[in-house]
């Protein structure tokens, strides 16, 4: 018995393991798993980050149906680990990797293929898309923001704005969309918020927006010609629909519509605006302007509800419901005091 004991340890020291939420195959919540499986390996070029907290994004019920199988080039391969976004601490890197040292706060922008997500105890990230978290935010906020974040970044610097110019963010009371709108405001734009219901109007205006309006029951292409008389400079829509579209209206001819890729529906009439479809850039040097932005603002990203990893159904539940901002999974312990 005792030379088993010793065998299982001596195992566990070569072959590390970690809890994880697992798919085996694709479909509904109740597909959700967790259990023990193999710690990613690092790579020269890799940052191995113990999760504080991973983001749920609307998008991880698309993948957990498996919609997004093959559309990245690279087969599904099972057990499968969603979670796009993470933040947490570094527990080893790469031979490659300098900027970085065990024991660092970090947050990521990750992807589920090829070698598994951040609904897991540890995610392994190529170091590009890793960045230091500024100290004055949280892992709850960090692990739910990476993605959404560089999205609505992105949205913003496509449009190409001036001061003091307008721009309608569409779904602004979403993950992109309150942060589109508290980086918009940041570039010194007029924002006219479209939100999802009253809490989601509270929370665009607690934001900065200069106006807001409830998209479910108000009329928006009338706020928005009220909002901006000569056409709206630019508009970021996080939100596809009939409603969207009719919104889209508002904008000049002469100005420019951010439309980020994976938002549906996707738009079935051409407005007089010019539209751009896009990703964001969750580069070292996105991530770093990123991080700029945050050192020198309030910018902070609104969580609904958390869930803990053995929650992973209700969160995936949840995700169906109304509800404003983000959803996150809480994974790691405290993250305790924070640097000064």
């Amino acid at each position: 018995m005792r030379a088993t004991e010793e065998t299982l340890a001596d195992a566990a020291q070569t072959h590390p393991t970690m809890r994880a939420v697992v798919l085996d195959r694709f479909g509904g919540a109740e597909e959700l798993t967790t259990r023990r499986v193999p710690r990613p390996a690092v790579r020269d070029q890799d940052v191995l980050i113990k999760v504080a907290v991973a983001g749920v994004g609307s998008w991880d019920a698309v993948e957990r149906q498996g919609h997004y199988d093959g559309v990245f080039g690279v087969p599904s391969s099972f057990p499968y680990i969603l979670g796009w976004d993470a933040a947490g601490t570094v527990a080893a890197v790469g031979g490659d990797v300098t900027e970085f040292a065990v024991g660092d706060r970090v947050y990521a922008a990750t992807m589920p293929v090829p070698r598994g997500g951040a609904y897991a105890e540890y995610v392994v990230v190529a170091a590009e898309h890793v960045a230091p978290l500024p100290a004055r935010v949280p892992f709850e906020q960090a692990g739910a923001m990476a993605w959404d974040a560089v999205t609505a970044m992105s949205g913003v610097d496509l449009l190409e704005l001036d001061r003091g110019d307008s721009v309608m963010v569409f779904g602004a009371s979403g993950g992109v969309g309150h942060m589109a709108v508290q980086l918009a405001r940041h570039h010194g734009l007029r924002v006219l918020a479209v939100a999802s219901g009253a809490d989601g109007v509270e929370l665009v205006k607690s934001l900065g927006a200069d106006a807001a309006v409830d998209g479910r029951a108000e009329d928006v292409f009338a706020a928005a010609q009220e909002f901006a008389p000569g056409g709206l400079d630019g508009a970021i829509v996080t939100a596809g629909g009939e409603a969207a579209e009719r919104a889209l209206l508002a904008v000049k001819s002469t100005g420019r519509i951010a439309w980020p890729n994976g938002v549906t529906p996707p738009p079935q009439r051409t407005p007089q605006a010019t539209l751009t479809t896009y990703d964001g850039d969750r580069s070292r040097a996105g991530l770093e302007r990123l991080n700029a932005i945050i050192d020198s603002s309030d910018f902070q990203v609104h969580i609904a509800q958390s869930f803990t990893l053995d929650e992973v159904r209700s969160a995936h539940l949840a995700l169906r419901d109304h509800y404003v901002g983000k959803l996150a999974l809480t994974i790691g312990a405290d993250e305790g005091p924070r640097p000064a």
